[in-house]
């Protein structure tokens, strides 16, 4: 076996170049910048205390899909290792924190954020000092504090919450339909329902498609927190050694490729927590159909969840487990992506031939109640 290492000059230089960066503490997709106090009346105004208790603190405020929640904070933190103490916009990032596994990369650690949602499928975002979150769906408010589970940093934070309706045109919201243009059944009678492998055994079912550009296609998947995938294992290893202070390279262990339309997919891309990515990751395949739906760029994927270890029925080696119920999958692919307030609408198709139980191509069994998720995307502007 090969071990790809680096000369210690160049590793130097590499330490020396990360820690010479300047780490943006910014948001995902759902924050954006601060904004003045709006006239509008707060249908929920809260004062909430962060202090010395879990990574999260869970409040019991709902918000409605578009509401606007205005944060303002003060107080003061400490971590182990800091000689000084910090606001709510948390320690400037350094290299060390490519080694810490925080709720939020791109922020500093210590840092006050926020989620809205489902535990494992809301994205969370920044809010420090202040700022303003506009909620594509709805759910609970969490506030917590960007460290790790096994970190020690106490912190004593008094955060503001208003609440306020959506104001027009401002929410982003995905919206469920009962079709889309373009993707009918008259298009799933040309598309296929399995991907394959290179010898053309069957494998994973096709159970989601997005219409959009590449541009919005990918920035869709950034926004809810995915990570793109290097399906080449050498090319894996090196981009490995010189990417291996960051905590993206524990979820960019290579992808296996798979076939559709007679080539490879496109795009790979996986979330999952890096401690537990070896073996439990969500991953997913993307391909570029060689025709459009709705005089949209069509993007055919397959989605599945990693739990373990199986053995490769092909070849008698190790290959990974996929959960066979792979529905569950493809609503997690819903939930992440609509989330991001970058899905205009979106739907489930059942095909005229669906897809309900088979084995992939490594042997494993799966079951569907064969609907095809649908997305259209917003375009960026």
């Amino acid at each position: 076996m090969r071990v790809w290492c680096l000369a210690v000059p160049a590793l130097t230089l590499l330490l020396a170049a990360t820690a010479a960066t300047e780490w943006p503490a910014g948001a995902s997709a759902q924050a954006s910048s601060p904004s003045p106090a709006a006239v509008d009346q707060a249908r929920i105004s809260r004062d909430i205390q962060i202090g010395e208790t879990a990574p999260w603190t869970s409040t019991d405020i709902q918000l409605q899909p578009g509401e606007r929640a205005v944060f303002t904070a003060k107080g003061t933190g400490r971590c182990p290792g800091e000689a000084a103490e910090f606001g709510p916009g948390g320690i400037p990032r350094g290299f060390r924190d490519l080694l810490r596994a925080l709720p939020m990369a791109q922020a500093g650690r210590g840092a006050l954020i926020g989620r809205i949602g489902a535990v494992g499928v809301a994205q969370p975002f920044l809010i420090g000092s202040s700022n303003e979150s506009v909620t594509p769906v709805g759910g609970a408010l969490a506030i917590g504090i960007n460290r790790a589970d096994s970190d020690t940093c106490t912190t004593a934070f008094t955060v503001h919450v208003d609440v306020f309706p959506p104001r027009d045109g401002a929410a982003r919201v995905a919206k469920r339909v009962d079709s889309i243009e373009g993707a009918g059944r008259e298009l799933f009678t040309r598309l296929p329902r399995r991907v394959g492998d290179k010898q053309g055994n069957p494998g994973d079912m096709v159970n989601f498609l997005v219409l959009g550009s590449e541009a919005a296609m990918t920035g869709v998947f950034k926004a809810a927190g995915w990570v793109t995938v290097d399906s080449d294992v050498r090319g894996a290893l090196i981009a490995g050694v010189i990417d291996s202070f960051k905590k993206e390279a524990y979820l960019t262990l290579p992808m296996s490729q798979l076939y559709l339309f007679d080539r490879p997919q496109d795009f790979g891309w996986a979330h999952a927590e890096p401690i537990k990515v070896v073996e439990s990751r969500h991953h997913l395949r993307v391909w570029r159909a060689p025709y459009a739906a709705g005089g949209s760029v069509l993007w055919v994927g397959a989605a599945t969840h990693d739990i373990g270890f199986d053995r490769d029925q092909r070849n008698n080696g190790i290959t990974h487990k996929i959960d066979p119920k792979v529905d569950d999958e493809r609503d997690f692919v819903e939930q992440t992506l609509t989330g991001t307030g970058l899905v205009s609408e979106f739907t489930y198709v059942t095909p005229a031939d669906p897809v309900r139980e088979a084995k992939t191509a490594t042997g494993g069994t799966f079951q569907s109640d064969g609907r095809v998720l649908v997305l259209r995307l917003e375009e960026p502007r």
